[in-house]
């Protein structure tokens, strides 16, 4: 069995995350919680990012925002809580694009967004100026300042904008291949964080779209082999947790949806994955840990990074 973070009974002193989608948002609210200000760094997905309504839309950095400043929708796990949708249906009355939700409150933050990177400011500079604006204390860092949108390849040669797949199509197409029209930098702070990190976090995110778009960013991969990684799976039981995974399981990997499938496809860069009772993982050099990794209350996120951080802690 492989070790945790070095530094026998020390807790970590600086954690970063990877997020993206729900899932991963939710650990990061969780380890925001635990964790003191400034220890934690979310490295978040950008490739769902689009523009809709003439507006930039950054889905996975908005839903890691709002969860770590306590405003998110804990139901929909995403949006603000307590939202309306006048301006939606009012588009939708009009015979607008109305697929994408987005809500009244909610488009105070792409307006903001939108002026600012028209101005020429970069994606994680306005992200830092919006945390700090929400009391955010976490840093929140876009995977890059360049646009990296991801495309799902489909049956028939169709190539769709991850939006459309997943929001305007219900994720139905079957996926046959993923990739991104561009390949920017990791955005300023990205390497430095992972380079100082005592501990790195892969969240129960979708490792395809959510995940793998942050270690395709250049420097990367190579910055996080010298860094202790654990992952939370997000397959439970032969299920996906949330979304489409245990079908992209199935037909990027050939295999059924399993923990073992996860820790198949992050493979040495992994030293821990925490797993449901009952989902084994063989794996060498790899250490599978069981215990309820679902997170649907804030209480659960918190009790939860307690635990992970302790493990992390108790195999120094």
């Amino acid at each position: 069995m492989t070790a945790l973070p070095s530094g026998a009974g020390v807790p970590p002193r600086k954690v970063v995350a990877l997020s993206g989608g729900v899932g991963g948002a939710r650990l990061a609210q969780g380890l925001h919680r635990v964790l003191p200000p400034g220890a934690l760094t979310v490295i978040v997905n950008t490739g769902d990012d689009f523009n809709h309504w003439g507006l930039e839309i950054s889905p996975d950095v908005d839903t890691v925002m709002y969860h770590l400043a306590g405003i998110c929708d804990d139901d929909r796990g995403w949006g603000l809580e307590r939202e309306t949708f006048r301006t939606l249906a009012a588009v939708r009355a009009l015979g607008g694009p109305a697929w994408f939700n987005l809500g009244d409150r909610d488009l105070g933050t792409h307006l903001v967004r939108t002026e600012r990177l028209r101005r020429g400011d970069p994606l994680s500079a306005v992200t830092a100026d919006l945390c700090a604006a929400l009391g955010v204390t976490s840093r929140v860092l876009p995977m890059a300042d360049g646009p990296c949108r991801t495309r799902i390849h489909v049956p028939g040669g169709d190539v769709l904008p991850f939006q459309e797949w997943f929001v305007g199509r219900r994720a139905e197409p079957r996926v046959e291949r993923v990739s991104w029209d561009e390949d920017p930098p990791a955005a300023p702070g990205v390497l430095e964080a992972i380079g100082a990190a005592d501990l790195v976090v892969i969240g129960p995110s979708n490792p395809y779209v959510s995940i793998d778009p942050v270690l395709h960013r250049p420097g990367v991969r190579e910055a996080l082999r010298g860094r202790p990684v654990v992952a939370v799976s997000p397959i439970v039981g032969g299920r996906a947790v949330k979304g489409p995974l245990a079908g992209m399981v199935a037909s990027l990997a050939g295999r059924e949806a399993s923990a073992s499938a996860i820790a198949d496809h992050y493979g040495s860069l992994l030293r821990a994955l925490f797993v449901a009772p009952g989902d084994e993982v063989v794996r060498p050099g790899l250490r599978a840990i069981p215990g309820d990794i679902l997170l649907p209350t804030p209480s659960d996120r918190v009790a939860f990074a307690r635990r992970l951080l302790a493990e992390a802690e108790a195999q120094g």
